[in-house]
């Protein structure tokens, strides 16, 4: 697999910020994802959708995973995420062998992307300022919501 350039991985995440910035409008949690393929395609986007579906499980990787659809091999794909991704959504990329994750933001929320680069998957930071600030405006309107979807 090679290296995936900046340019790029900050294109892709604007499929991810779209989706979040849906999910804030409809009164949800502001985490959007997409899943790329090995070839640049893009595979599968979605949204946090626990509040508007009231499905604890519906994070935005996993709704970018299910919207995928079956794939024989996730080597070589990349999860984009806004946000760090959390401990079950770390759990989905190690389970499948998804092989880079591209997070727009580890500042508000740190989740298991360290344990995810000790396990080999490749793993970029990118501090984009619209991801950190759409995340703490949401926690900060929104603390008890924000605590539900982190299991506090």
């Amino acid at each position: 697999m090679r290296p995936l350039d900046e340019a790029t991985a900050r294109a892709w995440l604007v499929t991810a910020l779209d989706e979040a910035r849906a999910g804030m409008a409809e009164g949800g949690v502001p985490v959007g994802a997409a899943l790329y393929g090995a070839d640049g395609a893009l595979l599968g986007r979605g949204r946090n959708r626990r509040v508007q579906d009231g499905d604890p499980s519906t994070h935005a990787e996993t709704a970018a995973f299910r919207a995928a659809g079956r794939q024989r091999s996730y080597r070589g794909t990349t999860m984009v995420t806004t946000l760090s991704p959390c401990w079950y959504c770390s759990g989905l990329v190690r389970q499948f062998g998804i092989s880079r994750v591209v997070i727009g933001e580890a500042v508000t929320f740190r989740g298991g992307h360290d344990w995810l680069a000790e396990h080999g998957v490749e793993v970029v930071v990118l501090d984009d300022p619209e991801c950190v600030a759409m995340m703490r405006e949401f926690t900060a309107r929104h603390p008890e919501l924000w605590g539900e979807d982190i299991g506090e």
